[in-house]
């Protein structure tokens, strides 16, 4: 019995780590035929998560990753459970469980049906799928930032007009993200957020600020923040640049828990060249940000003379919020970034 290659699942432009359970083995009575229902037969399964690993591997913490326990056991119950006429079905039933758990963004499930009642001799049955949150309909309750129902979603239906959000602009623009974490080594995640989002297509991080650091604004008590703000130039829509920073959260364990609680990455949207949007996903320039010293104060070493959709420039309005609160680390950030390449340049005030 061989199991067919699994090819990498990319999610925003990062690989996702995979998970893999073989061979599941479990009595079933799926099948057409009365037969099958009424006496059963062997059905194995494969299955591969697609996940990232990478801050359970850090914190070596059974309750940071995703469990293959779990995964054999939900897929188990599926090929032992009620009964279906096809294998389609069953390796749907499949991927849709392992979607549920928390931290999969897609799964690959293949079926065998080895005692399958055919008339020449034969090895295998099988029925391999690919599902992720958004072919597995669960997409609406767990997505992390996407074009999902809109012009960009390829799982839509029928042609749509394409929104705003979801616009391709007709030259690069300059766009500015704001960095922000307190768990973990912080300041390598920066470094390797930096890397991964200069080797996403279409977006190419220019400059860095300065690197603060800053109390935290509500929640539970937890440690200080870091805090820095990045200027990139992208050919992506807006949705989809907020797409790409979530889906690097997501690879450095980025969990949503609490309102304001502790996270190993923030990476916001605070601008998108004089574009303004307020959809239900994503509000551009970011609502809070000419509010708050913790974007201000980094924003305005690097491009202070900036000026807001509403006229607002970064650095009066950085000199407006003060520096209650936040903290100079680095004025020159980051100075070797690690890997060295891209090398941002060095911050303007």
């Amino acid at each position: 019995m061989t199991t067919p290659a699994i090819t990498p699942y990319v999610k925003d432009g990062i690989e996702l780590d995979q998970i893999i359970v073989q061979g599941i083995r479990v009595t079933g009575f799926h099948g057409v035929y009365a037969p099958e229902k009424e006496s059963g037969q062997l059905f194995l399964a494969d299955v591969v998560a697609h996940v990232s690993t990478r801050t359970a591997a850090d914190k070596d913490e059974l309750a940071r990753t995703v469990n293959y326990s779990d995964i054999a056991d939900r897929t188990a119950e599926v090929l032992g459970g009620d009964p279906s006429d096809l294998l389609e079905t069953v390796a749907e039933h499949i991927a849709r469980a392992i979607l549920e758990m928390e931290g999969v963004q897609a799964v690959d499930v293949v079926v065998h049906k080895p005692q399958a009642p055919l008339h020449v001799e034969f090895r295998d049955v099988m029925v391999k799928i690919r599902r992720d949150l958004r072919s597995g309909t669960l997409w609406a309750g767990k997505r992390i930032g996407s074009s999902a129902g809109g012009a960009g979603d390829p799982y839509s239906s029928g042609p749509r007009e394409a929104e705003p959000a979801d616009a391709e602009p007709i030259q690069p623009v300059t766009g500015y993200l704001g960095l922000g974490g307190n768990i973990g080594d912080v300041d390598a995640t920066f470094r390797e957020a930096l890397w991964e989002l200069h080797r996403i297509p279409g977006i190419e991080v220019r400059r860095v600020s300065s690197l603060f650091r800053t109390r935290p604004i509500g929640g539970p008590e937890q440690p200080d923040f870091l805090n820095a703000v990045i200027e990139v130039q992208t050919s992506l829509a807006p949705r989809a640049l907020l797409a790409a920073c979530q889906g690097i959260e997501v690879v450095h364990g980025r969990e949503r828990h609490e309102p304001n609680g502790p996270r190993t990455l923030d990476l916001d949207l605070l601008a998108y060249g004089d574009v303004s949007l307020d959809e239900p996903d994503l509000v551009v320039p970011h609502p809070r940000a000419a509010e708050r010293a913790f974007v201000l104060q980094p924003w305005a070493t690097l491009a202070p003379d900036h000026v807001l959709p509403g006229g607002e420039r970064i650095g009066d309005l950085a000199a407006e919020v003060g520096t209650d609160g936040v903290e100079l680390v680095a004025a020159r950030w980051p100075a070797s970034p690690e890997p060295a390449s891209p090398e941002p340049a060095a911050p303007q005030g």
